[in-house]
């Protein structure tokens, strides 16, 4: 502490003393007293205008090794975390020389060219529509600490006692004045829209511009008291119209911002939205529209990272999603633009994994189209928990679980897994209508090879195909039971150390059982239709002739012969007999609703 007391007097600005300097901008840290001393130092002797000029003499000689520890020094200036150094630092006149110094970091086998990125940054930066030159400046110079804040970032462990908080303060209180000033400027926004619509306007433009507005509505929307505001200024604007166009660009910065700033609004303001594309909806039968847009850059995108974008997936979920819809509308609005997504949106979505199956397992099964697949597979299933009564008459007409079924025979074990999930949601429903379905069809068969496939293996796949069993077996679906155990016993006998399917056996065996013993209690007390004394039923039979009298009561022996008891009997073992699926509930149409409101609480 001592040594560093003696050093706080500066060391004069030259070649021979960059070692020095630098060593003490890495030690004065240990004291908070010594930072503000050797703040005050830097200020007041005009220490980094000198430094800055010495950077232009060692780059000119390509003196490499003081350029190191000119970068040293200049990073152990930024980490003082000190505003009055920023103002000097972020001005016009030293900017470029502050961001010279950083570019030479020892770590870097190139030089960086930090400076030139910048510079180009900034002209592109002139199309942003603010006339007010302060206001103008105030933007470039948080732009430019914004992007030494990302230069020396990447290593937070770097500096000690925390991550620049000083620094993230002075950007933050910069972005908020400006945001501010732009909100009162009601020119400003129109201009945004029409520059970025405009065709003439330059594409590497149009990219500076969208950055702009994205990080502009991200702020925004952190604002809860100018939120609203904002808001309702983007819907008196027709913001959402621009917002799908731009979806369509083929600039993927573009369209990959108009993504970020559609995620936005859903978040914070879901109802603007979900109006917007119900009333799209209903006017619109053939133009391209919101929703649509989404689903094809989810399934129609020839980048599969970004064709399976999960920000585009729960977009489309909230949009989707009865329950939040009804914030804005009522069940039957409800119902009927799930009428229009079934009717029209649902076949852009399935299109890809119509093209991709049928019978047998296609022979286009790459990593790319696998991708699609999954992120299909993942949105179906989204559907068939949240619109319960369309999916399910969807799924059936359609044979969709058998077409996506085909998708187990996959090489990619992620495509299949989420095969597996879909089947599993609908299970998951215990839907007599869609296991009737499942088990004429013998839709488990596929599952079953599966297993078989992967018995002596211990992955996701096979985990999730046992936890799909044993959900029948806690749940006692007798139905799926039946089918499984007369069907695929034989087949999952050697899968021994699987209890699950043992299990299925047993519960099917003693379901069985206990039926048999029902049928034979019953055949017992059909038997004994007289008792000691009196019969049982005073008036069995009314004659059919209308003269003949009524039946007395008679002895066991002489009734046990009378035509009444004999009729009594028949009709009992005339009834159809029971067969194995009705022992285990053979699924009936109890749920087949046909109310418009109702349905739309099924959905809801």
């Amino acid at each position: 502490m001592g040594r560093i007391r003696r050093l706080i007097d500066l060391p004069a600005c030259e070649l021979h003393s960059l070692g020095e300097l630098a060593e003490l901008m890495s030690s004065v840290h240990v004291s908070l007293i010594c930072t503000k001393k050797l703040t005050l130092a830097l200020k007041n002797e005009g220490y980094i205008p000198k430094l800055l000029q010495l950077f232009q003499v060692c780059e000119s000689a390509k003196d490499t090794e003081s350029l190191h520890l000119l970068f040293e020094i200049m990073k152990g200036i930024l980490c003082l975390d000190k505003t009055i150094l920023f103002k000097v630092m972020f001005s016009d006149e030293y900017i470029l020389g502050v961001i010279g110094c950083l570019e030479y970091d020892p770590r870097l086998a190139q030089p960086g060219r930090y400076r030139e990125f910048l510079t180009k940054k900034e002209k592109l930066q002139d199309v942003i529509p603010v006339r007010n030159p302060e206001l103008r400046q105030k933007i470039r110079q948080t732009s430019r600490a914004q992007y030494i804040q990302a230069i020396i970032n990447p290593n937070p462990l770097d500096f000690k006692g925390g991550s620049l908080s000083t620094l993230n303060s002075f950007i933050s209180s910069s972005k908020h004045k400006i945001f501010q000033a732009l909100q009162k400027d009601q020119k400003f926004l129109p201009e945004v829209f029409a520059r970025l619509t405009n065709e003439d306007t330059a594409a590497e433009q149009q990219c500076e511009l969208m950055k702009f507005f994205k990080e502009f509505c991200a702020f925004s929307c952190m604002l809860p008291k100018k939120r609203d505001e904002f808001l309702q200024t983007l819907v008196k604007l027709k913001f959402l119209p621009i917002l799908e166009m731009l979806m369509k660009k083929d600039d993927l910065q573009v369209r990959s911002g108009a993504t970020d700033i559609l995620c936005y609004l859903v978040e914070f303001s879901p109802t603007t939205v979900q109006q917007f594309v119900m009333q799209e909806a209903k006017q619109n039968e053939n133009d391209t529209q919101l929703i649509t847009e989404i689903i094809e850059q989810i399934v129609c995108s020839p980048d599969p990272e970004f064709g399976g974008d999960n920000k585009l997936m729960e977009i489309l979920c909230a949009l989707i999603n009865p329950q939040k819809m009804l914030a804005v509308a009522s069940h039957l609005e409800v119902f009927e633009f799930l009428d229009i997504f079934y009717d029209r949106y649902i076949q852009v979505l399935i299109a890809p994994l119509l093209a991709h199956t049928s019978e047998e397992w296609n022979e286009i099964d790459t990593y790319q189209t696998a991708e699609i697949l999954a992120s299909v597979l993942k949105l179906l299933s989204f559907c068939v928990e949240r619109h319960k009564y369309h999916m399910k008459n969807f799924v059936i007409k359609n044979d969709l679980l058998r077409r996506t079924l085909v998708l187990m025979k996959s090489r990619h074990k992620f495509l299949a897994l989420c095969v597996l999930r879909f089947m599993r949601r609908i299970i998951g429903l215990q839907d007599n209508v869609y296991n009737q379905y499942i088990t004429v069809g013998n839709l488990f068969e596929p599952v079953v090879n599966a297993v078989l496939e992967n018995k002596y293996r211990c992955n996701l796949l096979m985990s999730a195909s046992i936890e799909l069993f044993e959900f029948i077996r806690q749940e006692n679906m007798h139905f799926l039971i039946a089918h499984i155990v007369e069907n695929f016993s034989d087949a999952l006998e050697s899968v021994k150390y699987i209890h699950t399917f043992q299990e299925l056996k047993t519960k099917y065996e003693q379901a069985k059982k206990q039926e048999v013993a029902r049928c034979e209690q019953q055949e017992k007390l059909n038997r004994v239709s007289i008792l000691p004394g009196e019969t049982l039923v005073k008036k069995a039979v009314v004659s059919q002739d209308e003269g003949e009298e009524k039946a007395a009561p008679t002895s066991p022996a002489s009734s046990s012969d009378s035509h009444p008891t004999n009729t009594t009997l028949a009709a009992v073992m005339a009834a159809p007999k029971r067969g194995i699926f009705e022992i285990f509930g053979y699924p009936d149409d109890e749920d087949d609703e046909t109310s418009p409101k109702k349905k739309a609480r099924l959905d809801s």
